[in-house]
C-alpha cells in the first residue's frame, strides 16, 4: 500500500514541452502526473546519488584497501609521547 499523497507541485511549461510530455506519458500508458512524477523522482535519485557519492578508479581503491589491512608503521614521536608521564592540570 502506498502511503497518501498530501504535497503538490505546480508547474508552468511552453506548449512544446507540455506536448511532448503529454505524448510521452500516453506512450507509457500513464497520466501526466504519474509521469512526471516518476521522471522528476528518478532524476532526483541520480543527482542525490552523484552528490553523496565518492567514485574511485579501480585500481586507487585496490591500493587504498591494501594500506587498510597493512599494519601501520609505529611512529617514533607518538611512542616517545606515549612513553611520558601524563601531568593532569589541577583547577
Amino acid at each position: 500500500m502506498t502511503a497518501p499523497r498530501t504535497s503538490r507541485i505546480e508547474l508552468r511549461t511552453d506548449p512544446d514541452r507540455e506536448r511532448r510530455i503529454r505524448y510521452a506519458a500516453e506512450l507509457t500508458n500513464r497520466s501526466v502526473s504519474a509521469f512526471v512524477l516518476d521522471a522528476a523522482a528518478d532524476r532526483a535519485d541520480e543527482v542525490i546519488a552523484l552528490a553523496t557519492t565518492t567514485t574511485v578508479p579501480s585500481d586507487f581503491f585496490d591500493r587504498l584497501w591494501a594500506a587498510l589491512d597493512t599494519p601501520a608503521e609505529p611512529s617514533p614521536a607518538l611512542e616517545r609521547r606515549a612513553a611520558m608521564e601524563r601531568q593532569v592540570e589541577k583547577r
